[in-house]
């Protein structure tokens, strides 16, 4: 089983650069045994550019969160509280081993019925090419 995310493309960027080694979400998927995460490049791109494999997971309150992992947030502490405003609980899924596609994949074309997900969705036997 693998997910997808919605990452705005200016989040993407900050990933494959390194910049970010954490992406922040207010919910997360409740199947743990995640094999990859694709990285869903958000409109304009509109493709899964990368995967990557899921290092920690931290939950914590939003303050706690930032404390513990700003300088691999790849974000600066305004969007990042203004992200989690309202909100006790949050989480940081640690990012390991990113892989650029070479080509990106349409998702339109490799998942039938596809919908950019609002935040994640399953995905079962996305191929990749070599």
């Amino acid at each position: 089983m693998d997910v997808i995310l919605s990452i705005k493309p200016k989040y993407v960027q900050s990933i494959l650069k390194g910049d970010k080694r954490y992406e922040f979400r207010k919910a997360i998927f409740k199947n743990r045994t995640i094999n990859h995460v694709f990285i869903y490049s958000s409109a304009p791109v509109q493709r899964i550019v990368a995967l990557f494999e899921i290092g920690t997971i931290l939950e914590d309150h939003p303050a706690a969160l930032w404390d513990s992992v700003w300088e691999y947030a790849g974000i600066d502490d305004r969007e990042f509280f203004s992200y989690f405003a309202g909100k006790t609980r949050g989480y940081a899924i640690g990012i390991e081993n990113v892989q650029e596609f070479d080509e990106p994949i349409d998702p339109r074309v490799s998942i039938p019925g596809f919908v950019p997900p609002q935040s994640y969705c399953y995905v079962e036997g996305l191929k990749v090419a070599d």
